[in-house]
């Protein structure tokens, strides 16, 4: 693979990708330059955040609230879950229970359970179950 910069002063950000066939891993490349600005409105502390979505560990329903955990903070966001899904189904953002989306580029492990959950540990140390529903999803993306 061979990347080149070329800088043009008067032209906009342009990335072209010269293949000899578009396969899988050509438009999963495509997915990641196009999440590359992409931004989520959240609130914390009476403040509005964006913040980008390669810094989601994962984002969380509780009690008919939205809230999108990161490495460091948690924000609220004012989208239902099924919304988020749906806006970031390009991504490599997936959900493992009801109530949890999961960014999968912030996995570190998958543990098979007793109960046939996966307990999944994220990049900073927590863990979150996947439900048995999800499961086949997961296997089948990751290829497992």
């Amino acid at each position: 693979m061979d990347i080149e910069i070329i800088e043009q002063p008067q032209s906009r950000l342009q990335v072209v990708i010269k293949c000899t066939q578009a396969d899988e891993e050509v438009l999963r490349l495509k997915k990641y330059i196009s999440l590359f600005d992409k931004k989520i409105a959240a609130k914390k502390d009476h403040q509005t955040y964006y913040i980008s979505s390669s810094d989601v560990l994962y984002f969380e329903s509780v009690n008919d609230r939205t809230f999108l955990y990161t490495q460091d903070h948690i924000f609220e966001v004012s989208r239902r879950l099924y919304e988020l899904e749906y806006s970031l189904s390009d991504a490599d953002f997936i959900r493992i229970s009801k109530s949890q989306i999961v960014n999968l580029n912030k996995l570190k492990a998958l543990k098979p359970e007793l109960n046939r959950t996966i307990l999944a540990t994220l990049c900073n140390g927590e863990q979150l179950s996947i439900s048995r529903k999800y499961v086949p999803a997961i296997r089948a993306l990751l290829l497992l």
